[in-house]
């Protein structure tokens, strides 16, 4: 199976740089995976469209504060001339770090140990000391290894309050898509209502719409509500190296299953309730977990999962699915073509290409059943 059999053409111009005024106000666009027929909906008409008895799981990872600027030890911050700003980052010796996973099991282990990419990648080697400074706070790292592909690993100093601290120095780590810096909106709007355990260096966007108000009418008509954690990484996002989409493998993400979460899925299944994933990273968050239970029950735990789903998969748990739109041969978007045929899945995007619908992190989404 090709790579090039899942692209499509979208116009810059859809790629949505900033969330709505409204969480719920976005479009929907439904799809019958059986007939491959659509209609466009919103947002607001989702909990219509589930049933009584469903379970619906959702993903409640946080979004980390993860792009930091560091300046190398022993750099000094020099005057800058305002005539010439475009040289602020050279002149400070200013290093960009993104945080992409964390490496130690404990949530309170200490030292704290991360993958990361850096900026200018080339001139940052092992024994390098960086800095991160703030008004009132400041870490310490120290760049232990460097990886395959040019990521580091970073090893920080013990902080009182490491968590705190990043939330001070920290940037939200908007997508490379969304073409401009990020702001005070994006701290609560790249996050979904219902996040509550920090780890993650992307958002569960297809969670991103939800306001209590809805959920509050998803409830009332009688669907059952779960969470679950899969901490999202930057594999999820890398475009595939390769032409052939078998010889392709994700990188690893975090997730956990809690007791409550393990016996409200396990119970539906019993009784064959349909599970409702939100996004993909709780489709494979479900999916990796069922291949890993021993006779057909899912268990509390938590563990690493490096599940790659495309056509000819056959789903295990997931019955029905809501999903923002993805870039074009990106492994989400052959995630959703495994579950509802990539020729049905393209003619939608097709028609959402039509008829103007908003694409990816801060975009529109689909509810596939």
């Amino acid at each position: 199976m090709l790579v090039s059999d899942f692209d499509f053409h979208l116009p810059q111009e859809l790629i949505a740089q900033h969330p709505l005024r409204e969480r719920a106000a976005s479009r929907l666009l439904h799809l019958d995976r059986q007939s491959g027929e659509y209609r466009d909906a919103t947002f607001r008409d989702l909990p219509e469209m589930l049933g009584r008895g469903d379970l619906l799981v959702m993903n409640n990872t946080r979004v980390l504060p993860a792009r930091l600027f560091a300046r190398r030890s022993g750099a000094r911050a020099q005057p800058l001339s305002p005539q010439n700003p475009a040289m602020k980052e050279f002149l400070q010796g200013r290093v960009e770090v993104l945080l992409t996973k964390r490496l130690a099991e404990s949530p309170s282990a200490a030292p704290q140990t991360w993958e990361a990419l850096v900026r200018p990648g080339r001139k940052i080697g092992v024994g390098e000391q960086l800095v991160f400074s703030g008004d009132s706070v400041e870490l310490r790292a120290e760049v232990i290894a460097r990886g395959e592909f040019g990521e580091r690993t970073l090893r920080f100093d013990p902080a009182p309050d490491f968590f705190a601290a990043l939330e001070q120095l920290g940037h939200i780590p908007l997508p490379p898509y969304i073409d401009r810096p990020d702001s005070l909106e994006d701290r609560a709007r790249y996050q979904t209502v219902y996040a509550e355990r920090p780890g993650s260096v992307a958002a569960p966007t297809a969670g991103l719409h939800f306001t209590p108000e809805v959920l509050e009418r998803i409830r009332k008509r009688g669907v059952e509500i779960a969470e679950i954690t899969l901490h999202v990484g930057l594999g999820t996002f890398q475009p595939i190296r390769g032409e052939v989409v078998e010889q392709h493998k994700l990188h690893t993400e975090r997730y956990a299953i809690g007791e409550d979460a393990a016996e409200q899925i396990n119970r539906a299944r019993r009784q064959g309730r349909r599970v409702v994933a939100v996004g993909t990273t709780s489709v494979r968050t479900l999916e990796f977990a069922a291949g890993q239970a021993s006779g057909g029950e899912l268990r509390a735990h938590s563990g690493e999962a490096d599940i790659f789903i495309y056509p000819g998969y056959q789903f295990r748990v997931v019955g029905a699915m809501l999903t923002n739109f993805h870039l074009p041969k990106s492994t989400l978007l052959m995630l959703v073509s495994a579950f509802a045929g990539r020729e049905k899945v393209l003619a939608a995007y097709e028609h959402a290409v039509r008829v103007r619908y908003r694409f990816f992190s801060y975009g529109d989404c689909m509810f596939v059943e």
